[in-house]
């Protein structure tokens, strides 16, 4: 098949819009996926997607589709604003469904690199989202053709009219220009397909040479690395010989294909085409994101950089090889993570890694138990923080509490610029949480009914529980987008926990001064809910340095040494309770105190 019949889109919006769903119908119009195999978003095939509902990894799948739809015989008339010129011909369409929160937006930035295209989905019953206006304006200046497209009309909401203007404008197109569908019922979907066709250009042909770009990977027991490709120039064969340019490494292609969405072997993958290389190499460290295969470099994508970090220790000492090859795994396809060794005199050695978001955070560690089998212990989530110590011009950066200096002159965190959209009835909600948050002054602006507030915040204020709050203090309409702004010159200190007269490793936090004395008997009180009852006492101590903020004591677990001694000599009861006693104390000797993913968690909210 020629440049011309091939489309490489993929579909952007915010989190809960209906991009799953609206990939579920283009599946059952192209007869991609057969209907006794079909189940609601069938692209989101990893467990823990299914659990939360969301997105987590870009899914590529390629369908075959003859386009049916004539000239103006849409059912819709307000689908049917473009002309069709090639009824009857067929396409091969390459869609990239991506995620929604902004955790994972660099997931998205990696897609815009393969595809040509875009839908941008707008959630009738919300309207624009936080994250649409993200989407929109990372695939603008990607240069993609933008469809906009309304979903949800089969509610029949009172706003529609307003959220296609809305969408209109934001587009700078006219309203008989954005689609109004239904991913549930597939009203005006194959009209949003045949769009596609004719809205959104062919892949051109450039002097590449024979280059193909690596926006994903996986790992294979039997194939090695399985890079996901989109290739710009030549064509690849299985058992030929290529280079992954940046990595200088030769490489004997096992075997290449396309998604069905399944891996489905193919004999050539030509130019304009995205799909699958096997590579057959087995280390992860030697295949990068970005990467090209081939003889002919192409630009890749720019290195995200990790704003929150967590040091992982296995539960189980002797399973630190099996978390280092399980990480490097999950790092061929999620290429945000960023590792480097840790070690601990009390946990042994593991790994501090870089994450995108607390979100991002708790998926891979989810993903290292259910899919690994390995269960962690880890450090409380902190950022990095610019130093400067006493008699020195440059600033050092720190991203774990325990190597803040005992000295220093200055701290300094890092700043985001923070958007919200919520209806303009919230706005005072949001204005009550400036304080908790430490979020910074409003610029205000309307959209329709709703307000869109520009403002900043410390990037640890938002891995708390701002997303809870802000759900909590607008009933779910408020929404949000960020990126890293600037450092800023704060107030802050160092706070760490004592269990039985034992420092709790991972429970350090750099707080500000001013919720000094608050947090540390939260924190406290907290732990003594918290934590397990021990055959022994535990004294629980928040401290700055050698001053003692806060105090709480977990009693032991009592058990009647003399329950079955009736009447008699005191005596001997209290011979046993002595001995009760000395036991309790040579366990307290033995203490190890360890602290559950939950337990952080709750110690996050505020």
């Amino acid at each position: 098949m020629n440049l011309e019949n091939i489309r490489n889109f993929c579909i952007i919006a915010h989190i809960d819009h209906g991009k799953s769903t609206l990939a579920d119908r283009f599946l059952e119009i192209t007869k991609t996926i057969e209907p006794r195999d079909m189940k609601e978003q069938f692209l989101d095939s990893m467990e823990l997607e299914r659990e939360r509902g969301i997105t987590i990894k870009m899914a590529p799948v390629r369908m075959n589709y003859e386009l049916r739809i004539k000239n103006n015989e849409s059912n819709n008339p307000h689908n049917s604003s473009f002309i069709l010129h090639n009824s009857g011909s067929k396409y091969i369409l390459n869609l990239i469904d991506t995620p929604g929160h902004p955790d994972f937006g660099y997931e998205v930035s990696r897609a815009f690199k393969a595809v040509e295209g875009a839908i941008l989905l707008v959630d009738v019953s919300k309207g624009i989202q936080a994250q649409t206006l993200a989407n929109f304006e990372t695939a603008k200046k990607s240069g993609l053709k933008i469809i906009g497209a309304v979903n949800k009309v089969d509610l029949n909401p009172p706003q529609l009219e307003n959220v296609i203007k809305e969408t209109a404008q934001l587009l700078g197109c006219s309203e008989n220009e954005i689609f109004r569908i239904s991913g549930k019922t597939g009203q005006g979907v194959e009209e949003l397909l045949a769009a596609v066709i004719e809205k959104i250009p062919a892949p051109s042909i450039k002097d590449n040479g024979k280059s193909a770009l690596v926006f994903s990977s996986l790992y294979d027991d039997h194939k090695g690395i399985i890079a996901f490709v989109r290739v710009f120039g030549g064509e690849f064969k299985a058992f030929e010989n290529t280079k992954l340019i940046a990595a200088n490494e030769k490489i004997k292609i096992k075997e290449v294909g396309y998604f069905s969405p399944k891996l489905k072997p193919a004999q050539t993958l030509k130019e304009g085409e995205i799909g699958y290389i096997a590579t057959g190499i087995k280390d992860p460290d030697k295949l990068r994101i970005g990467d090209t295969i081939g003889d002919r470099a192409l630009v890749g994508y720019e290195a995200p950089q990790p704003r929150v970090f967590v040091s992982f220790f296995p539960e189980d000492s002797d399973k630190y090889e099996e978390m280092k090859k399980a990480f490097q795994k999950l790092k061929l396809n999620d290429p945000a993570l960023r590792l480097e060794p840790d070690s601990s005199d009390v946990l042994g050695r593991g790994f501090k890694v870089g994450f995108l978001g607390k979100l991002h955070f708790e998926i891979t560690s989810q993903r290292l138990e259910k899919e690994f089998g390995i269960k962690t212990v880890n450090s409380f989530p902190s950022v990095s923080y610019k130093i400067k110590k006493q008699n020195q011009k440059d600033l050092i950066t720190i991203d774990n509490p325990r190597d803040l200096p005992e000295e220093y002159e200055e701290i300094w965190e890092p700043i985001i610029d923070l958007e919200l959209i919520m209806p303009a009835s919230y706005l005072g909600s949001i204005i009550r949480m400036k304080d908790d948050f430490r979020i910074g002054d409003f610029d205000t602006q309307t959209i329709g009914d709703r307000v869109l507030v520009k403002t900043t915040m410390p990037l640890m204020e938002l891995i708390s529980d701002f997303d809870d709050k802000l759900k909590s203090a607008t009933n779910g309409f408020a929404s949000f987008s960020y990126r890293i702004a600037d450092y800023r010159k704060a107030d802050l200190v160092k706070i760490d926990v004592l269990v039985a007269k034992e420092l709790v490793v991972g429970l350090s936090r750099i707080i500000s001064r001013k919720d000094l004395e608050y947090e540390a008997r939260r924190m406290a009180e907290r732990l003594k809910d918290l934590l397990p009852q021990q055959q022994f006492s535990q004294a629980i101590q928040i401290v700055v340095g050698t001053r003692v903020m806060a105090r709480e004591t977990i009693p032991a677990m009592r058990k009647d040494v003399t329950g079955y001694l009736y009447g008699g000599d005191r005596t001997r009861k209290m011979k046993l309770w002595k001995k009760q006693k000395k036991g309790k104390k040579r366990l307290l000797g033995m203490a190890k105190v360890t602290i559950s993913a939950d337990v952080f968690k709750e110690l996050l909210k505020k």
